[in-house]
């Protein structure tokens, strides 16, 4: 059990999704009073969202955590105006949201390239101010980083997201028959013959009360912020976190996946949302899904299986239910398919809402399946 323990602090140890920096804007130059000279304006710290850029990275680069901009040139005879300061630039990922320590939101930096100043350089001394220069800003930011991914995994342990991700792109995570396997999030990417990628995200696993921040709660739920879809998982046999904690059928974590969402944020409910019945390699599995399946037609009428308090408040239309098993690899290609649909019927949607001049297309659409139940037709062999 200790060895275990030193093997998962060591492992997410590796992985930062915070950081907290001292910043400081340069000092402003002096002024010249007898010719009226004006000295230079500090230069202003800037938080730019950069390819490849890690917040690990930051801090083994730069161990002492402070960013100053330099500072401004004074004022001579012969320079009356002097040279403003060198700004200072801290490179981050993208998908990074900028704070102060009090919680206040400065930015998000979303895109490549992204810029934000987190601390303005002083102002150069001039007759506005007898000549005298001001000090740069001063505080301290924190970066936090919200994954960006067409496809956030949701589910709890072990319902084999870490498997389902392996079976569906070139992401290799740690893969074992231990609840929290996962503990820090991995990106995987789903290559099509067209050469379409789409991003998945797998997220370390939820427990009930995730919305409290129990177990690895807000690190968990802060990144299916950002994702434009989500991907729940679930076994279809159910599962038991541990021996004082109560079996849940595949039903009721879909709907306790669903009101930990809606409890954290519940704007995240409103994402669209596929459901991926996982190891249908298990005996028995095919009864469990047909139970499930009337479970999920009409919710209502199995309510009393959830607690009171965590019974959601909307339930969730799924676009497609999938049933797979990502150890014998059934059902994967389906879900690809089905995950590619849906996604591109989004982006469909947002191209004729951005578009100013709708442009009628010759071209034929196939149909896509509307917020209802979908099952695969695939033939299940165990």
């Amino acid at each position: 059990m200790v060895q275990l323990s030193r093997i998962c602090f060591r492992k997410y140890g590796n992985f930062i999704d915070n950081l907290r920096l001292y910043v400081r804007g340069g000092s402003g130059g002096m002024g010249l009073p007898r010719l009226g000279g004006q000295g230079g304006n500090g230069g202003d710290v800037w938080v730019v969202a950069a390819k490849n850029m890690t917040l690990k990275r930051i801090k083994d680069k730069y161990p002492q955590k402070r960013f100053l901009g330099g500072a401004g040139a004074n004022s001579s005879v012969r320079a009356l105006k002097g040279e403003k300061g060198e700004d200072k630039e801290i490179l981050a990922p993208v998908g990074i949201t900028v704070t102060t320590d009090k919680g206040k939101t400065l930015g998000d930096l979303n895109t490549e390239g992204d810029r934000l100043m987190v601390a303005k350089g002083g102002f150069g001394g001039s007759m506005h101010s007898a000549f005298q220069p001001s000090k740069g800003q001063v505080r301290n930011i924190r970066l936090d980083l919200k994954l960006i991914a067409d496809l956030g995994l949701v589910g709890y342990p072990n319902a084999g997201k870490s498997s389902l991700l392996t079976a569906l792109s070139n992401a290799t995570p740690e893969i074992a028959n231990y609840a929290f396997t996962t503990l820090k999030p991995e990106i995987g990417k789903l290559m099509y013959k067209d050469y379409k990628q789409i991003s998945v995200a797998d997220l370390p696993g939820l427990i009930e009360g995730a919305h409290l921040n129990k177990g690895m709660g807000h690190k968990f739920l802060k990144h299916v912020e950002r994702t434009k879809q989500l991907l729940f998982v679930v076994d279809v046999c159910g599962f038991q976190l541990a021996n004082n904690t109560p079996f849940r059928s595949a039903f009721e974590a879909v709907q306790l996946l669903t009101k930990e969402l809606e409890l954290y944020k519940e704007e995240l409910v409103l994402k669209p949302a596929l459901l991926v019945v996982n190891k249908m390699d298990l005996p028995d599995a095919e009864g469990k899904l047909e139970e499930l399946k009337e479970q999920l037609q009409n919710p209502d009428e199995f309510s009393d299986l959830l607690p009171d308090d965590m019974i959601p408040k909307n339930y969730l239309n799924f676009r497609h239910v999938v049933p797979v098993s990502a150890s014998t690899g059934f059902g994967i290609e389906h879900l690809k398919s089905c995950i590619r649909e849906s996604l591109d019927e989004d982006a469909e949607m947002a191209t004729k809402t951005n578009s100013v001049v709708s442009v009628k297309s010759s071209a034929r659409v196939e149909p896509h399946c509307e917020s209802s139940l979908v099952w695969s037709e695939d033939v299940i062999k165990i």
